[in-house]
C-alpha cells in the first residue's frame, strides 16, 4: 500500500463533507458544485480503495475509515490555515490587530487611536475587544493587552505596562454630597464584577477598611463590565471604585473627581502579550512603545495617595 498522499483538493472536499455529512453543504461551503465535490470524494475513496461514506437516501454517514481520516483532515487543515495565517501576518507590514478587554479598549485604547495614527501614519491599527483566552496560532491577532495576575506563558513575549490602583470616583456634585471617607457609607456605591477572578478582593470591603472604616452595606448596582459601572458613575448614579486607567479621561475633563487620598493596589497589573519574537517586528514594537509612553500619562495621579495593598486588607 503506498504511502503517497492524495491531491490536497480531495481531502479538502472530504474534510468538508466529513464535518457537514452533508455533500450539499460541503460544497456551499467550498463554493463548488455538488457534483464537483462528489467528484472529488470519489476519486479520494478509489485512492484508498475503500469508500469513506455510506451514500443514503438525504444524508451521508462516515464508514470506519472515514471516521479514523475525519480527525486528522479537520486537524491538518486548521493547522495548515493558522500557518497561512500566521505566514501572512510576518510579510505584512502595514496592519496589526491587538486585542484588550471591552473596557480598557472603550476607555483607554480607543481615544487614544488618533494619536497613534498621528505618529504612525503607515500603519492600520485594528482593535478586537475581547476577554476570550487567546490562541496566537489560531486566531487573527498580533498581539494583546490584558489585566491579571502574573507575567504570561511559555512561549511569549510579556511585558508589564502599567500598575493599576483604586480609588472612590464621583461626579463634583455628589462629591459636595459626601465630602468625607465616612459619608460614603451612606453614599449609593456602586460595584463591579470584571475583578473577582483575583486572589486579593479590590472591591468596596477592602477599601473601607483600608481607610479605616467599616464595611459599606453590600447592597447597590452592580455591572459586570468596569466601563458600564463608570458611565453610571459619569451619570451620577453613584460612587464607582475608579479604576485609574479606565478613569484618566474623565478625571482630566472634570466629568468625575477623585476627593480621597487612599487608594487601593493590587498584585494585577496590565502587561502587553506577544509571540515570543514578533516584539521585535517594527510595528509591534511601535505599538509598545506607544503604549508604554501613554500610560506615562497615568503618572500624575498618584500624587497625593495612600497606597494600601488590597492583599493586606482583604477578608
Amino acid at each position: 500500500m503506498s504511502d503517497r498522499l492524495p491531491p490536497l483538493t480531495a481531502l479538502r472536499a472530504f474534510d468538508a463533507a466529513a464535518r457537514h455529512l452533508s455533500f450539499a453543504k460541503a460544497a456551499e461551503e467550498l463554493n463548488v458544485t455538488p457534483a464537483a465535490l462528489s467528484f472529488q470524494i470519489k476519486s479520494l475513496e478509489e485512492h484508498l480503495g475503500a469508500p469513506l461514506f455510506h451514500r443514503l437516501n438525504r444524508a451521508v454517514e462516515l464508514t470506519e475509515a472515514g471516521r479514523q481520516l475525519a480527525p486528522g483532515a479537520e486537524e491538518g487543515f486548521a493547522t495548515l490555515r493558522a500557518a497561512w495565517r500566521a505566514a501572512q501576518r510576518v510579510t505584512d507590514q502595514s496592519s496589526v490587530t491587538i486585542t484588550a478587554g471591552p473596557a480598557f479598549t472603550a476607555k483607554w485604547l480607543a481615544p487614544r487611536l488618533f494619536r497613534f495614527a498621528q505618529a504612525h501614519p503607515g500603519i492600520d491599527l485594528r482593535f478586537s475587544a475581547t476577554l476570550r483566552v487567546l490562541d496566537f496560532d489560531r486566531d487573527d491577532v498580533d498581539a494583546a493587552i490584558r489585566f491579571g495576575m502574573g507575567e504570561g506563558k511559555d512561549g511569549l513575549f510579556s511585558q508589564r505596562v502599567h500598575d493599576e490602583w483604586l480609588t472612590p470616583m464621583m461626579t463634583p456634585e455628589l462629591a459636595r454630597q459626601f465630602p468625607t471617607p465616612e459619608d460614603l457609607l451612606q453614599a449609593p456605591l456602586l460595584h463591579q464584577e470584571d475583578t473577582r477572578f483575583l486572589n486579593a478582593s479590590i472591591g468596596w470591603p477592602a477599601w473601607f477598611r483600608a481607610a479605616g472604616l467599616p464595611e459599606p452595606d453590600p447592597g447597590g448596582a452592580s455591572f459586570s463590565q468596569a466601563d458600564h459601572a463608570i458611565d453610571a458613575a459619569v451619570a451620577g448614579g453613584g460612587v464607582v471604585l475608579g479604576r485609574i486607567s479606565l478613569t484618566e479621561r474623565d478625571l482630566c475633563a472634570g466629568r468625575l473627581v477623585a476627593p480621597f487620598p487612599v487608594a487601593l493596589t493590587t498584585e494585577a497589573h496590565y502587561r502587553f502579550v506577544c509571540p515570543k519574537g514578533t516584539e521585535t517586528r517594527p510595528q509591534i514594537r511601535a505599538i509598545l512603545d506607544w503604549v508604554l509612553e501613554e500610560t506615562k500619562t497615568l503618572g500624575p495621579y498618584r500624587e497625593g495617595r495612600v497606597f494600601v495593598r488590597a492583599a493586606d486588607v482583604s477578608g
